[in-house]
Parts: C-alpha cells; sequence; structure tokens
C-alpha cells in the first residue's frame, strides 16, 4: 500500500510540475501583426520544462481573449534549454495585446491593418544620412573631391570626379557592386508598392515636397552616382577609396583618411584580374557580377523614368546597354580591393548578375536574344549557394538572393516561368530542412552581415509566393520577418528606432552616434554572428558592457555595443533590403490602394 501511495505522490509532483512551466522569456515582433497574416510568438527557457498552453491577453481590459495549445517542443537553442512556438494565428480582432505563458510575459504589441504604416519611409532617413557629397543630415557636403584612378585604360591617378552616392556603412568607403544593388531595390520597390510611399523631402534630401515619392528620390541619388562610375560604354568603375579609410571615428565631413593626392581618393577600374595596391590581393575572376548589377539598375531606371524625363531615360538605357556588354568581356566575379588588412568582400558568382541584367534590358528592348540568355544564366545558378549551408566568406554570394529569377519569371513564358519558380522552391526547401528544427524557424547561417541575408531570404520567400501563389512557406517567410523585428533570442528589434517604443540598438558602430550622439534611424544593423567569427575578428570587443550577457551563447552572438562592428554596425545595402522588404509587408494592406 505504501508503494502505491509513494507513486500516487510522485504522479501529482510531476502533474505539478507541468502545470508550472519553467520561467522564460516570450519573443514577438515589436512591430506588431497583420489580423489576417500568420502571427507565432516564441516561449523560449533557459530551464527544462514542459509548456501546455498560453493566453492572448486585451491590454486595455486585462480580459483573456484567446488561448491557445503550446503545440511541438522544440528543444534547446541557443543559450536556451526548451523552446515552443506559441501560434495564436487564428485570432484576428486588431487591437493591442501580450501573451502570457507560465510565468513569462510579452510586450505589448499590435494587431492592425496598419501595423507597419510608414516603416519603409522610415528607412529612407538612413539612406539619406549615408549620402556623400552633399548630405542633408550634417546640412554639409564632404568627399566633393573624389577621385583619382587607379588601374584604368587612362594613366593612373587620372583625376574623375565621382563625388555623391551613399557610404557603404560607418566607413566611408563607397562600392559599386553594393551601391548598384541598393539602387535596384529602391527602384523595385517604388515600382511594387509605389502606394507606400510619401513625399516629404526633395530630391537633395532636405525637408519639403517635389511631387516625388522620396524613395525614387533615394533612387535618383544612387543612378547618378553609377552613371558616374560608368561614364562612358569602355569605363567602369568598381569601388572608391579603400581601408585605409579604417582610422577611427570622425564625421565624413571631417575625414582626415590618407590615400596619398589630398582630400582625393582612389577610385579602382574593373579589369577583370586580381587588384591590391598592397600585399593583400582580391580573388577577382572577371567583369560580369559588377557590371551585370550597373546593367540591371539602369535597364529597370529606364522604364521607370522613360515618361518622366526622357533625356535622362535615354541616357540610363545607354549604359544600361553598354554596362551589359562591358559584363561579357571576361565573364567571371569581381571583388572589392583592400590595402591595410585581409578583409574585402568575397563575391564569387556573377550569373545571377547577368541574368537579372538580361532580363531587365529584355523588358527594356524586347529583344529576345537577352530574353534567351536571361533563362541561360538561370539553369546555371538555379539556387543562391548559400541557401541551406551553415557558412559562407564575406559577401561570398551577392546580393544574397537571385533577384533574376524573379524578374524572369515575370517576363518568361509558361514552361520557363514554372521552371524559375521551382528554382526558388527549391531554395526555400533547403533552408527549411534547417529551419523547421527550430522553434524560431532560422535556417540562415549565422555569418558576417547575416540580417543582410535574412532580409533576402524573407523577400524570396516573398516572391516566391507572389508568383506561385502557394502558402506553403507562409510561416517561413513569417518567421524570418519577425525575427528581424524582434522574434529573436535577444528580444530587439533590428532595425534602429523600429519599433519608437520597442527594444532595438541604441549604441550601434557609428561615427553619428559615438561622437555626437546622433542615431541612425531605420538602418538595418549587421546582425548577430556565430561566437566563433565574434572570436577571431580583429579589433571586435565589448565596450560598454552586454545587456544581452544572458542570451548570448557559442552559437550566436549579438551585442548592441558600439565597438561590436561585426554584430551592431549599420549596413546601407542591407537598409535598402529592409526598405523593399518592409514596402512590401505594408503593402499587404486590405485597406491600401494598390497600384492600378
Amino acid at each position: 500500500m505504501l508503494k502505491y501511495r509513494w507513486l500516487f505522490l510522485f504522479s501529482l509532483l510531476l502533474l505539478s510540475f507541468q502545470q508550472e512551466p519553467p520561467s522564460g522569456w516570450i519573443r514577438i515582433n515589436l512591430l506588431g501583426y497583420k489580423p489576417g497574416g500568420v502571427k507565432v510568438a516564441v516561449w523560449c527557457s533557459k530551464q527544462d520544462g514542459q509548456l501546455s498552453g498560453f493566453q492572448l491577453i486585451d491590454n486595455q481590459s486585462s480580459a483573456v481573449v484567446f488561448e491557445g495549445k503550446s503545440g511541438k517542443a522544440y528543444g534547446a537553442y541557443g543559450p536556451f534549454k526548451q523552446s515552443y512556438r506559441l501560434d495564436f494565428s487564428a485570432f484576428t480582432k486588431p487591437g493591442n495585446y501580450k501573451l502570457r505563458a507560465g510565468s513569462a510575459e510579452s510586450p505589448v504589441f499590435t494587431i492592425g491593418d496598419d501595423v507597419y504604416k510608414n516603416s519603409a519611409d522610415f528607412g529612407l532617413q538612413y539612406m539619406r544620412q549615408q549620402r556623400s557629397g552633399y548630405n542633408p543630415f550634417l546640412k554639409d557636403s564632404c568627399h566633393t573631391d573624389d577621385g583619382y584612378t587607379m588601374y584604368g585604360p587612362m594613366p593612373d591617378s587620372t583625376h574623375l570626379d565621382v563625388s555623391g552616392g551613399w557610404h557603404d556603412a560607418t566607413d566611408y568607403l563607397q562600392y559599386s557592386m553594393t551601391s548598384a544593388n541598393a539602387t535596384y531595390h529602391l527602384l523595385a520597390a517604388y515600382r511594387d508598392f509605389p502606394a507606400v510611399f510619401g513625399d516629404l523631402h526633395l530630391a537633395n534630401g532636405m525637408p519639403g515636397s517635389n511631387n516625388i515619392p522620396d524613395v525614387f528620390d533615394e533612387a535618383r541619388w544612387g543612378l547618378d552616382w553609377l552613371l558616374k562610375m560608368h561614364p562612358q560604354p569602355d569605363w567602369l568603375f568598381n569601388q572608391l577609396a579603400d581601408d585605409r579609410d579604417h582610422i577611427g571615428f570622425r564625421l565624413p565631413t571631417n575625414d582626415k583618411a590618407n590615400y596619398g593626392k589630398g582630400k582625393e581618393r582612389p577610385i579602382y577600374f574593373v579589369t577583370g584580374e586580381p587588384q591590391g595596391l598592397s600585399k593583400y590581393r582580391n580573388r577577382t575572376t572577371g567583369t560580369s557580377s559588377t557590371a551585370g548589377k550597373f546593367s540591371s539598375a539602369f535597364a529597370l531606371g529606364f522604364q521607370l523614368f522613360e515618361q518622366q524625363d526622357k533625356s535622362y531615360a535615354n541616357l540610363l538605357k545607354q549604359r544600361a546597354f553598354s554596362a551589359y556588354a562591358f559584363g561579357l568581356r571576361k565573364p567571371g566575379n569581381t571583388q572589392t580591393a583592400c590595402y591595410l588588412s585581409p578583409y574585402f568582400y568575397e563575391e564569387d558568382n556573377w550569373v545571377d548578375d547577368m541574368e537579372l541584367a538580361a532580363a531587365q534590358v529584355y523588358a527594356m528592348s524586347k529583344d529576345k536574344k537577352y530574353l534567351e540568355a536571361s533563362f541561360r544564366y538561370a539553369e546555371q545558378e538555379k539556387q543562391t549557394p548559400w541557401l541551406g549551408k551553415d557558412t559562407a566568406n564575406h559577401y561570398q554570394w551577392y546580393p544574397f538572393i537571385n533577384v533574376g529569377h524573379y524578374e524572369l519569371a515575370k517576363v518568361a513564358d509558361e514552361k520557363v516561368r514554372k521552371q524559375v519558380i521551382k528554382f526558388y522552391r527549391d531554395g526555400i526547401e533547403s533552408v527549411w530542412k534547417k529551419a523547421k528544427h527550430n522553434a524560431f524557424f532560422r535556417g540562415v547561417p549565422f555569418i558576417w552581415c547575416s540580417n543582410n541575408l535574412q532580409a533576402s531570404f524573407a523577400i524570396q520567400c516573398y516572391w516566391y509566393r507572389e508568383l506561385s501563389g502557394d502558402n506553403t512557406y507562409e510561416a517561413l517567410e513569417q518567421a524570418t520577418f519577425d525575427w528581424l523585428l524582434g522574434c529573436n533570442p535577444w528580444g530587439t528589434s533590428m532595425v534602429i528606432g523600429l519599433p519608437a517604443n520597442g527594444d532595438y540598438p541604441d549604441d550601434p558602430h557609428s561615427s553619428l552616434n559615438f561622437l555626437h550622439g546622433y542615431q541612425t534611424l531605420g538602418s538595418l544593423v549587421d546582425g548577430p554572428v556565430y561566437g566563433s567569427i565574434f572570436k577571431q575578428q580583429r579589433g571586435v570587443r565589448i565596450v560598454r558592457g552586454d545587456e544581452y550577457a544572458e542570451f548570448q551563447s557559442d552559437l550566436v552572438v549579438y551585442h548592441d555595443d558600439y565597438a561590436d562592428y561585426a554584430t551592431n554596425e549599420p549596413t546601407m545595402d542591407g537598409t535598402a533590403s529592409m526598405i523593399y522588404l518592409l514596402a512590401a509587408k505594408e503593402n499587404e494592406n486590405p485597406g491600401l490602394k494598390k497600384k492600378p
């Protein structure tokens, strides 16, 4: 009898343990959720245990408005020993709510059609802040003496006016590859989602209205600089300045970096051969990757400017053709050049860039030879190589997403369209095979600039859904998006200032912030990296304490500290991708007037 009594007591203890889950945290999309969309939070704990259910609570009345079961236990991830996905997609009433699971409560969040309203425009603040030449944020000009040529057919140190464009990140280097990709994303955002953008700034970035959406003004700023970097059919330049720039925090208007020619900075010509003015040399093999990016931006620009500025559009058309021809000079990839250290953008692929260029030149010219070429390139790289992988070199598979597949699928016949859509699906599936085993549905590797990959993958999921009508990966798409806005182990948004009342980086690796307290609002920071990468980076450290210390792990770290350039530096091209993604999400508002 005693034995059964002990068994009964043990059963009660076990039941009690199951009913009282261990303490934990609830991670959410801090910006909120659409009523009809996928709505999932993640509960995570540093203790073992089980979670049976959760509650959704109206923040005003404190009433429980929805109860759900926790479902599958996903187990350990990063610093956590247990995790669950809390799915409340079935609840659709707009309002302000919080989630409760055991003793854990989430921050208050919103469910509503307009939760992403103005978020894409918000990101444009950072693009304007990154302007070289005239900088509207500082109300002053910088780098107006650029630059002198290297490696070109002209004598070295020939002066060429290439002032303008955007600084790449906190450093003041300017790369054609990232600038052309950013320009393309801004143009595509305007083309695809014009209704979400406002007109609160002039062409020079200052406050005002010029009857042109701000995103289109910003895209033209990028196009204008690209035209300077491709000033004639047989001249194409890959980068402005190099890592001699890395001399510490200072404003761009007070740049003391020394390149040997006063205030001029070097401009590297696209030769298709390895380059490096010191002991470090890149592994360039050809001209196609950079030239293809130029061509696609110019071709899309022509299509959008044709009815507004015919003279400008015709120049873009000419340069779209000449840049495409430049890409055929020597098929292969062009990498950026370094001088002081072995860190450079190691882009190894190029057929994706030529695929996109060919698709856009076809859309511009209706010459079918470009359509045929686009599909030939598509077949050579059906999936962007990092998809489904655990690691990659820095910017090795840039721009992290095959944009050409999307554009080709829109103009190709039904047979080719189906093949290209399958290329997207296969790439997504390779990520899903990894993502489905953790509660955050994280399948993107934690390499340097992981947030850029995360945003790009979310866009690929969106494009696949738009092209195919298949919602199979909708939960993965939303989880990828949610991660960037707070549903991650640290519970922080990765976009500075978004949402205004949420947790977001406030100590970024930024001269503007470090020296003067100016915030880089709207910017997407680099994002979390493998713990092993953080330990290996030169000069990276934590200075002001780690507010997320209890959420770090050997797997992955993220630090909101100005001295951690590996995880907390804003990037211009990542922000441009995020602007497109936010515009796509905002555009799904059923009450928004869509493009006819």
